[in-house]
């Protein structure tokens, strides 16, 4: 065990101890040593095994990746601060103003804290899918066991992913033209960022409609829009999506709403009422 290693797992350790389960979302019942996060929780926010968490923590796990540092910033809710010490201590480069970053700040999860009667779902400048609240999960599909380019939005539509959410020929067309447009806003804000760059071209490779529109620059932006969702157990939910950025951040947060009245508004309030664990039981699959 090196002693780089030794002080990733110390930081790691004492941040999971700080990190209270209400604080991350989690439910707060039976009997707990500790008012911190358990591995295992770390380990289910973080999209990691509890086994890596527990080499990371003991030390035992060299060079974690960017992605894996990134995921572990994410769970602990650190400042950028402490962000860029967690990367220093993983042996890797703090993201850059160069680069996009999936941090969210601390005043913004405080706003999302607050909505837990609201589906939302953030994502980075490329569409790529940070983090996401219950119901969210429980409407489209846990996201948890996906990986990479599965948890990016444009890559799972232009290559024909399985989802929940289906369009009109309208909606497509502006859901589309919106999400090509950002993407090419982005590329030119980070034009160093090469996950980005290698993105864009895959799916200009892969996607004759992503090209196609690509070249057209057309111009866009994925603000306000509905969709429609067949859910296994509440059947056909019409929402209307709205699409917020939080300036200085990038972050795209997406909610989903429904108008008072309606059915779908009944649907949500059902899920309220009887809570989310009794219809996710018949509920998983991947959304967008």
């Amino acid at each position: 065990m090196t002693q780089d290693n030794k002080a990733l797992g110390t930081a790691l350790r004492q941040w999971r101890d700080r990190t209270s389960p209400q604080e991350a979302g989690l439910p707060t019942g039976g009997v707990r040593r500790a008012p911190g996060l358990r591995r295992e929780e770390l380990a289910q926010l973080s999209g990691l095994s509890v086994d890596y968490v527990v080499r990371l923590e003991r030390g035992r796990a060299t060079s974690p990746s960017p992605q894996v540092l990134a995921s572990l910033s994410r769970a602990l809710q650190l400042s950028q601060a402490e962000r860029d010490h967690l990367f220093l201590l993983g042996g890797q480069v703090a993201p850059t103003a160069g680069q996009i970053s999936q941090h969210i700040p601390p005043t913004v999860r405080r706003l999302l804290d607050q909505l837990r009667g609201t589906p939302f779902s953030v994502h980075d400048a490329a569409w790529n899918l940070i983090t996401w609240n219950p119901l969210w999960a429980v409407l489209v599909g846990d996201p948890s066991t996906s990986r990479g380019r599965e948890r990016n939005v444009a890559w799972r539509h232009f290559t024909h992913l399985p989802t929940r959410v289906t369009h009109t020929p309208e909606e497509k067309t502006r859901f589309e033209t919106a999400m090509v447009s950002d993407l090419r806003t982005s590329s030119a804000r980070y034009p160093a960022d090469g996950e980005l760059g290698s993105l864009i071209a895959d799916l200009r490779r892969e996607s004759g409609r992503f090209d196609e529109l690509w070249r057209s620059h057309s111009v866009g932006f994925h603000t306000a829009d509905s969709k429609t969702i067949h859910h296994p157990a509440l059947g056909t939910v019409t929402v209307d999506c709205d699409t917020l950025t939080v300036p200085g951040s990038d972050l795209r947060i997406a909610f989903f709403t429904a108008p008072s009245g309606t059915s779908a508004a009944e649907q949500f309030a059902l899920l309220s009422t009887i809570g989310t664990q009794a219809v996710a039981a018949v509920a998983h699959g991947p959304g967008q």
